[in-house]
């Protein structure tokens, strides 16, 4: 709710100052190696929104960036090779069935349980994020069996989709980390998977939240402009070692994000 001493407009100007830039930064860094909802979620939160509805106005924002960079990615036919278009598409259906279930789930628990979750998913997050130096940099050479990809590749689209759905930071990094650590897809591939795979995901939990009613409309298109113009950017920088600059972004504002959560809790 607003102080006292401020206005109810410049309540809901101040949300949009917080949030649109934030989510820029969010839509640039989980277009390059995921994990941008680890900077949009707290910044709905940190600017006052509700748990449940930043979690579905941060659907909203992100699932329109990430289908920006999704469209990049399969325009640069990183997904070309029947094997993956395949495997793709049986790991949606497994997204889709893990978000609308995690999207669910979501609903039925309290804003403090969503709020206080932001404590242990920042610090595991930015741990393998510390952990995977080059954030997938490094082609991988060694291939899997099609098969042992495809069982690799649908079970983490089930599980990560889960979580996704119920909550959300950090799902590209999780997915990134699997394709090329478990699956064993060079960083092209597995981006451009993630990207299909994280984009379901935000679909199916974004029109949960819709008929729930728990998304911004106004705060939430916003914010989709700016996160738009981030994953538009970030994509571009793929092809080009942008991976290099990523890193030390995101440990600079989880830091920053985890202090100010901590501090307001």
């Amino acid at each position: 709710m607003p102080d006292a001493d401020i206005s109810r407009k410049e309540y809901f100007m101040l949300q949009y100052l917080i949030v649109c830039p934030l989510v820029f930064l969010a839509g640039f860094v989980d277009s390059i190696a995921g994990g941008g909802g680890l900077i949009s979620l707290p910044a709905y939160i940190i600017a006052g929104v509700p748990a449940h509805f930043a979690l579905g106005t941060n659907k909203m924002s992100s699932t329109l960036g990430t289908s920006v960079s999704t469209w990049r990615y399969l325009k640069n036919g990183y997904l070309k090779e029947k094997r993956l278009i395949i495997t793709t598409a049986c790991a949606c259906l497994m997204s889709l069935t893990g978000s609308y279930i995690g999207s669910s789930l979501s609903l039925l628990v309290s804003d403090t349980v969503i709020k206080h979750m932001m404590m242990v998913v920042l610090p595991v997050v930015a741990f393998y994020v510390l952990r995977n130096k080059n954030m997938g940099a490094e082609e991988t050479v060694q291939k899997l069996p099609a098969r042992h990809v495809l069982l690799i590749c649908v079970l983490a689209a089930l599980v990560i989709g889960m979580y996704d759905g119920f909550y959300g930071p950090g799902t590209g990094t999780f997915l990134l980390l699997v394709l090329t650590g478990a699956a064993h897809l060079n960083v092209r591939e597995a981006s451009a998977m993630t990207k299909v795979l994280n984009l379901s995901s935000n679909v199916m939990a974004l029109a949960n939240f819709l008929l729930n009613g728990t998304v911004y409309y106004g705060l939430g298109l916003a914010a989709a402009v700016f996160c738009i113009a981030g994953h538009y950017i970030g994509s571009g920088l793929v092809v080009s070692n942008g991976q290099k600059i990523v890193r030390p972004l995101i440990l600079v504002v989880l830091v920053i994000l985890f202090v100010k959560i901590l501090l307001g809790i």
